[in-house]
């Protein structure tokens, strides 16, 4: 099992079946990025003020004036909660008096903006008016999400995003115990079904289970596409496809979301149309095979060895008789009877230290930051849909940049060199915000080109750190963590309400915390997978942060028949 990678060469890195596996795979990850911004247009705000019924007779005049001014960061707005009372403002309308008149009359001890600013005030007893400049209608609009209700939006992104989190935990653990192929149509199913269903939903309540059901397909989907490239292609192929192909292409099914919604501005229709790229990826099932690495590891040998045969057919080039000789087929067996749960992630000292370190870096920065640059977009200026667009496309020179990086340079050395980058950027915002919006724009988007190269880099490093075994599980319990932070984020808009630069400082410091807990980790730079939890990296010093890494290979030497196995420190 652990000479895997030896034992295809003869299939060769770039043939017509790796290609087919590259792009087929690729597009099985297009509903989960058409999806994963869903959460953001569907329960957007817009700007809104309470109703004053047609039938209250009041000129445009009062009607306008109906509506308090309140100071909102120095400048004075609308007022989206409270409306001075209608009964009284009815009494002066009909007495003759103007708005204007009375904005210009003072009494002692009374507000210098005039007698007006001093009327009773009321609650929203007539709904509200929401603007229509980007949204037709959203969850907010249609189930009035705001003033006293406004708790339950970020409520609602917490449900979305709990159910990612047990979406993780429950496929990483089916993946491992019954294969990659079925979790990942599994998850395209749940996206198109439910994303179909929420379309449906008559009322918030009903909606918010829909959407808990519709995040558990969200990022299981992406976590399985990722191991199952990963472990089917191998080498300079596998690093294409993990670092360049799959993000590229759903950043680039990210940025038709945007567009999707600035041409459908009805939630419903929207989830709707979310439904199609799931259900175009269902013919994609035959296309699909299951991962030879897995079945290897799950002692199904005859299964793994005609996968690979057909694959040799497919490139034209002769398998040798034997794929897997026999001591592997032995390991392989003693790898079925090994009984692997999530609970080994934690098990020993080697592992556990690497798992806990990895929870908390995907926690810090593919999550918290990533999500929380999202939701604080809203508080920029500018037209909300080109500025999502502006900040899904910086997600493509990101990933690129992560690729060359994979190529050819330190996992650790890259993973900080671009956190570091994103922190740096969105902690100078603090000195651009109020005065220049070109500028805190470009910072912003130059914050999550590091944050999603940063984000990129830890997806290969944290493939290659995990066994085969266990590496699905792994993957899905990062990923898993990543929920926890991404259930954080819609509250750090919240941090606003104190001050506008909070989100921003806060999203900075976890980066920095993400780097810092990189450095205690082992390489893997050129070092084959793992296969089995013994094989897994261990650092071996920490000296000036200078940490190398050693990897145990099993090689059998066969000497008169008889088996000779040694360990030893074999560098690739």
């Amino acid at each position: 099992m652990q000479d895997y990678e030896e034992s295809v060469l003869f299939l060769g890195s770039w043939g017509p079946f790796q290609r087919r596996i590259f792009f087929v795979l690729c597009l099985t990850c297009v509903p989960c990025g058409y999806n994963i911004l869903s959460v953001i247009f569907l329960l957007a705000s817009p700007p809104h003020h309470c109703d004053i019924p047609p039938h209250s007779n009041l000129s445009q005049e009062w009607i306008q004036a109906s509506i308090p001014a309140e100071p909102v960061a120095g400048q004075p707005e609308r007022s989206s909660c409270s409306r001075y009372e209608l009964d009284l403002v009815r009494n002066l309308s009909a007495m003759g008096a103007s708005p204007n008149w009375l904005q210009n009359q003072s009494a002692p001890g009374s507000r210098p903006e005039g007698l007006l600013s001093n009327l009773r005030r009321e609650g929203c007893r007539d709904g509200w008016s929401y603007s229509t400049e980007y949204f037709q209608s959203t969850v907010v609009t249609e189930f009035d999400l705001v003033c006293s209700e406004q708790w339950k939006q970020p409520l609602t992104s917490l449900v979305y995003f709990l159910g990612g989190l047990s979406g993780c935990f429950i496929s990483g653990l089916i993946s491992d115990r019954f294969g990659r192929k079925p979790v990942l149509f599994g998850s395209i199913a749940i996206l198109s079904i439910f994303s179909s269903a929420v379309a449906f939903a008559p009322s918030w309540p009903v909606f918010t289970v829909l959407f808990f059901m519709l995040g558990l397909g969200q990022i299981s989907c992406y976590i399985v596409v990722f191991v199952l490239g990963s472990e089917i292609l191998v080498g300079s192929s596998r690093i294409l496809f993990s670092s360049l192909g799959q993000p590229f292409v759903y950043s680039f099914s990210m940025m038709l979301l945007p567009g999707t919604a600035y041409l459908v501005r009805s939630w419903r229709h929207l989830s709707l149309i979310m439904a199609v790229p799931g259900l175009a990826c269902i013919p994609l099932w035959w296309l699909v095979p299951e991962s030879p690495r897995w079945l290897l590891s799950r002692g199904r040998l005859q299964e793994a060895e005609l996968l690979l045969r057909s694959a040799a057919l497919e490139n034209r080039v002769e398998a040798p008789p034997v794929i897997f000789l026999p001591p592997k087929a032995e390991k392989a067996e003693a790898h079925q009877a090994e009984s692997v749960s999530f609970l080994d992630l934690v098990k020993t000292a080697k592992i556990r230290h690497i798992t806990l370190k990895l929870w908390l870096i995907w926690w810090f920065s593919t999550s918290v930051s990533y999500f929380g640059l999202s939701f604080s977009m809203s508080t920029l200026y500018g037209n909300l849909f080109l500025n999502y667009f502006l900040l899904t496309a910086v997600e493509l020179p990101a990933y690129f940049a992560s690729w060359l990086a994979a190529r050819s340079s330190p996992r650790r050395l890259s993973f900080i060199g671009f956190c570091l980058l994103g922190a740096l950027a969105l902690l100078f915002i603090q000195g651009t915000m109020k005065s220049y919006p070109t500028l805190t724009m470009s910072l912003v988007l130059l914050g999550k080109f590091g944050v999603l190269a940063g984000s990129g880099v830890v997806y290969t490093y944290t493939g290659e750190l995990s066994p085969t075994v266990i590496r699905n599980t792994a993957m899905s319990s990062c990923a898993m963590f990543s929920r926890v932070g991404s259930s954080v984020s819609p509250y750090l808009l919240e941090l606003a309400e104190f001050n506008k630069l909070l989100p921003w400082i806060t999203l900075g410091v976890l980066s920095l915390l993400a780097v810092l807990l990189c450095i205690f980790l082992p390489e893997t730079f050129q070092q084959p997978l793992p296969d089995t939890i013994e094989q897994m990296p261990v650092t071996q010093c920490i000296q000036g942060f200078n940490c190398s890494m050693k990897t145990n290979i099993q090689l059998c030497i066969y000497q008169d028949g008889n088996n000779e196995c040694k360990y030893i420190n074999q560098m690739f």
